[in-house]
This record gives C-alpha cells, sequence and structure tokens, in this order.
C-alpha cells in the first residue's frame, strides 16, 4: 500500500492509503474513503514527500486508516463542482439561521461532502456557544448530517485564502503545514517595529512568516558581538553601534565619535589579535588589509571602499569662527558740582534761582 496525501475545499488534506502498483500522479482527482461515504479530493502529495509530510504529525501521523479507493471519472469531477454553488447556499442559509437564533458566532465555510451524506460548517466564536438547537434547525433544513466545527482566525485565513501584504499567498494556504504559535518575542528578535498594524497579517494575528525566519535569526546572531559592549581593537577601545546580519559587517565608534564598518572576520581578528584576513572587493578595485591601514588613515576619505564588504563613515562638523567684537570705549562719568552751604547745586528750578538754598537771618 503506497501513502498518498489528498487535498480538499479549503486547504484541508489527509493522508490514505493507496492499494496498487503505483500511486496516481500529483494533481490526480481521486474518490476516497469518508466518513460514512466517499469524498472527492485532489492528490498533493506521494511517495517520499508525503512520508515526510506525514511525519511531522501537521495533520496525520502514523499509518492512514482510509483508503484512496479509485482515480475519479469526468462525470465524479462534474458532480464535485457542481457542489461550489450548493456549498455557497448553505453557507449563507446557516448564517440566516445564526442570526435568527441571536448567537454570537461567525459561520466562515460550508462543506458538502461529495456525496451529499455530510454537511460540514465551520465557524469562528470568541466564547463557548451552545448550538445544539442550531444543529436540530439545520438538520432539519437540510436533510443531512450536520458536523460543526469550531476553528481560531488564522485557521479561518487557512482555509479561505488570500493574498497577502507580501503580495502573495498567503504561507499557511500556501505551503506552511502547520500553524505554529507567533508572540512578539519573535518581533524584537529581528529588530521589527512592535506596533501590531504593521507586523500583523489578514486575520489579525502575528504573521505567520516571523516564525520560520525566527530560527535564522537566532542562528546567525549568536556569531555576531552584543550591540553596546565595549571592545579592544587595533584602534583601542570602541563601541558597537549596529550589526548587519545580511552583509555581515559590525559599525564601531571610537572614543572621538568617529564611526567606522568593518566585516565580521576582520573584527573577529581586530578582537583576537591575530593578523585580518585580506578583503578581496573586485578586480579593478583596490583591496586592504588592517596591516597596510594605519589608524590615521582609518578615518580619512581617501580610505573608502565601496559597500557591501567595508564602508567607512566619516562625519566632519565645520563650524565658522564667532566676528570678533568691536573695541568698546571707555565710559565718561559725569562729575556734577558739589553742593555745600554758600552756593551749591540744588538745580535749577530751586527756590533761589538755582544758586544754592537760602539761609535764615
Amino acid at each position: 500500500m503506497h501513502l498518498i496525501e489528498v487535498a480538499f475545499r479549503g486547504n484541508r488534506k489527509e493522508f490514505f492509503g493507496w492499494e496498487g502498483e503505483a500511486p496516481p500522479a500529483t494533481l490526480t482527482p481521486v474518490i476516497v474513503e469518508a466518513d460514512r461515504g466517499e469524498d472527492l479530493g485532489t492528490v498533493h502529495a506521494v511517495g517520499d514527500l508525503a512520508a515526510k509530510r506525514n511525519s511531522g504529525c501537521a495533520h496525520g501521523c502514523g499509518e492512514p486508516v482510509r483508503k484512496a479507493l479509485r482515480v475519479a471519472s469526468k462525470r465524479d469531477v462534474r458532480q464535485g463542482e457542481s457542489l461550489q454553488r450548493a456549498n455557497d447556499d448553505a453557507r449563507q442559509r446557516a448564517a440566516d439561521k445564526v442570526r435568527a437564533a441571536n448567537l454570537q458566532m461567525k459561520i466562515s465555510d460550508a462543506e458538502w461532502q461529495w456525496d451529499k451524506k455530510k454537511l460540514t460548517l465551520y465557524f469562528t466564536a470568541e466564547k463557548r456557544v451552545d448550538f445544539r438547537n442550531l444543529v436540530r434547525d439545520l438538520a432539519a433544513a437540510f436533510r443531512t448530517r450536520i458536523e460543526l466545527k469550531q476553528i481560531g482566525v488564522r485557521d479561518e485565513a487557512k482555509r479561505l485564502d488570500g493574498i497577502g501584504r507580501c503580495g502573495r499567498q498567503y504561507c499557511s494556504a500556501a505551503w506552511l503545514p502547520e500553524l505554529r504559535p507567533v508572540n512578539l518575542g519573535v518581533a524584537k528578535d529581528q529588530r521589527l517595529s512592535l506596533n501590531p498594524s504593521q507586523i500583523s497579517g489578514a486575520c489579525g494575528r502575528l504573521m505567520c512568516c516571523l516564525r520560520y525566519e525566527h530560527e535564522f535569526y537566532v542562528e546567525t546572531r549568536r556569531r555576531f558581538p552584543k550591540e553596546g559592549r565595549i571592545v579592544t581593537t587595533m584602534l583601542g577601545e570602541e563601541k558597537i553601534l549596529t550589526v548587519d546580519l545580511f552583509r555581515e559587517t559590525v559599525t564601531l565608534r571610537n572614543v572621538e565619535g568617529a564611526a567606522r564598518m568593518i566585516p565580521l572576520a576582520a573584527f573577529s581578528a581586530e578582537v583576537e589579535g591575530r593578523p585580518a584576513p585580506t578583503l578581496s572587493i573586485g578586480e579593478d578595485e583596490t583591496y586592504y588589509s588592517n596591516e597596510e591601514i594605519s589608524p590615521e588613515l582609518m578615518y580619512t576619505s581617501e580610505f573608502a571602499i565601496p559597500e557591501p564588504r567595508l564602508v567607512i563613515l566619516t562625519e566632519t562638523v565645520e563650524t565658522e569662527p564667532l566676528p570678533a567684537e568691536a573695541p568698546r570705549k571707555p565710559e565718561r562719568r559725569r562729575r556734577g558740582r558739589r553742593s555745600g552751604d554758600g552756593g551749591g547745586n540744588s538745580g535749577a528750578g530751586g527756590p533761589n534761582g538755582g544758586k544754592g538754598p537760602a539761609k535764615d537771618a
């Protein structure tokens, strides 16, 4: 028996056993065993790929308990295509029943089984919902077996599918086999904005791509020094400003405030006190090593090596001298007449005509 993975409506996938000499090719429609009947799906993976996906226990683990019966005929495919309109009609009618019962739940999708012996309704709700009466009403309306499944908002986005802010199909609907939890810790490790509106997907939760990219950042950052650390290099004590994981460069700043950017290999050599490797820039360009560079030349514009291998950042601030102040003239002090008995300066408006106070006889 061969192991095959079959995909159904809403990116639902299950594993089945195929009895025969060779399993059908991918994208081949097949009829498989279902709950109390048969269902139509498309072969998604066979052989080693199906075994590898089955070992991950994302949507199945171990030996399959059901079998794939046969390759679907054209008539079977047409019957499955006719269910698309029936699925939309069932979802709308179920939503009307929910509103009439005043239940706090949202019907996301409806899926008829290929033989129409079962109708599965997927819904989201913030709290626990008692839908026993709703199931009885739906069973009386559709005259079939009803199954209600509560899913999360991320599972809803995976099932309905769509285009993300990157312009591509949702990772959860395209290839991601398992929806692992994502928290703000992974965004901090990747130096991303902690604004939820910028790192959230269409479902309102943090984007799934943050999780499977997180391992790369964790493993790569172990090779880099910690930002803000003071290290001793060939130029003395310098502070690590930033590190670039993709270009593999380290930006340093000395005590004088001048900054430089060097490759990670050259930084490790300087800290360990061994000769730095030669930095090859290009065929038509000059390369330098730390042994050929003097500290005076390190922070000048003559030593300019283009990105991404090495970039020297030099900040020069020119200030104009203040204008010299004109010499101030010494202030001349006014001297007034002394006022005294018999002719002092008492002012022009005095009672004695400005000639001093009158004497009493």
